[in-house]
Parts: structure tokens; sequence; C-alpha cells
């Protein structure tokens, strides 16, 4: 987001994020190697629009949290912005799929079939 945009949104804070070209498969997979990080991805994947970070309740303390979205955001898999008090987060599948073809779908449905499997969430 641009500082204009971010003011035009209410808030002059703003999140730093990769680049396109910084976008580093190593860190994409680093990311959703972790089970909760995994976890958000998938629920970002399904959602028709941006979630803040308080619709996830993950296992986890809120620094936790906050770290597990920190990665996320940072390696480039998910992008984050601020909408007054709430900070917004959205998955980066156009950026994700120019970048790795099918590896994103690969993982989820991956991720889903683990799941089945297990049993677990």
């Amino acid at each position: 987001m641009t500082p204009a945009a971010a003011k035009s949104t209410g808030s002059s804070r703003t999140l730093e994020h990769p680049a396109l070209e910084e976008i580093r498969l190593e860190g994409v997979l680093h990311a959703l190697s972790d089970p909760m990080r995994l976890r958000i991805v998938t629920e970002l994947a399904t959602a028709e629009d941006e979630l803040a970070c308080s619709y996830f309740e993950l296992p986890v303390t809120k620094s936790t949290t906050t770290h597990h979205f920190r990665v996320l955001r940072e390696s480039g898999v998910i992008r984050q912005c601020y909408r007054g008090t709430a900070k917004m987060s959205g998955l980066r599948r156009d950026d994700l799929d120019a970048l790795f073809p099918g590896l994103l779908d690969s993982v989820l449905s991956a991720a889903a079939r683990q799941t089945e499997r297990l049993g677990a969430h």
C-alpha cells in the first residue's frame, strides 16, 4: 500500500512487502512448512475477500500468531494492510501463480489430503 493509499484508508501505518521479483521459492516453502501458517493460507485461499487477523483462532499465543503472519508477509505469501484498527490479510495468489505455477494449488491439495488422511486440522 502506498503512503497515499494509507492516508485514503485513514491509516498512516504501512507494512513492508517484498516486490514480486524479490519473492524466493525457498522463502515461500519455509513459510508454508509450518502447520499454523499452512492453516492460515488454507483459510485465506477459500475466503472470498481479505480476512482480519482476529478472524483466525489459532491454538497459539497472540505474539506467536503475529510472528506467523509476519513470516507469511515477508516471504510474499500474503499481503497485509490496515483498515481502521484491523489488520487485513489476503493471499498473493496471482503473484505466487505467476512465479511458481501450480505450487500453491499443489500444496493446498496435499494439505487437504493430509487432513483427510489424518483426520486433523
